[in-house]
């Protein structure tokens, strides 16, 4: 014995209401059907996922058939309930976590320190010698390294020449290169 095949999802939906309860329900899917079900495909990516979508929406308005007071606005309670419905669905999709054995760990870069300590060591030492630095120094640096601003940008924030700003972090920047606590990290 062969089982019927049913072409599709929504039509079977529209089969098989429950008009005795609900006549007004009935023939507002019938003639509202393929309006809804564009929107249902408008959001998902797979039409028999819409189809689905849209018999829960619906399902989910004939529960609340009774409580709808203005039966011109059912089109935007559908549609709500569709958004909604596929609201949910996407925050309850399945993530996929793997176990492994050992976690994946970054490839070395050649040349550069990997341990998060010796880096985090070397950031707190740079600030340290950047604060040892007379203000005006420091400033200058700061806003041309750190905020990575031009020469003219730097003088013209600090209101002094472009020739002022060279030679001040000139100055700084044979300091950082004296400085003692530097010269244990290099």
């Amino acid at each position: 014995m062969t089982t019927p095949v049913c072409t599709s999802a929504s039509d079977a939906a529209t089969r098989s209401l429950p008009s005795a309860t609900y006549p007004s329900f009935t023939s507002y899917v019938r003639a509202r059907q393929p309006v809804l079900l564009r929107t249902a495909r408008s959001l998902t990516a797979n039409p028999s996922d819409a189809e689905d979508l849209l018999q829960t929406a619906l399902a989910k308005t004939y529960v609340a058939w009774e409580r709808i007071e203005d039966h011109r606005a059912l089109d935007g309670y559908v549609r709500r309930a569709l958004l909604n419905t596929r609201t949910s669905q996407w925050r309850k999709r399945k993530v996929d976590e793997f176990a492994c054995d050992e976690l994946p760990e970054p490839e070395p870069v050649p040349g550069q320190d990997t341990d998060p300590a010796e880096q985090q060591a070397l950031h707190d030492a740079m600030w340290r010698a950047i604060m040892r630095l007379p203000a005006r120094q420091r400033a200058m640096v700061v806003l041309r390294y750190y905020e990575d601003l031009s020469e003219v940008q730097t003088a013209e924030v600090l209101g002094v020449s472009v020739g002022t700003v060279k030679s001040a972090v000139s100055r700084a920047l044979g300091k950082l290169r004296e400085d003692p606590e530097l010269g244990l990290v290099r």
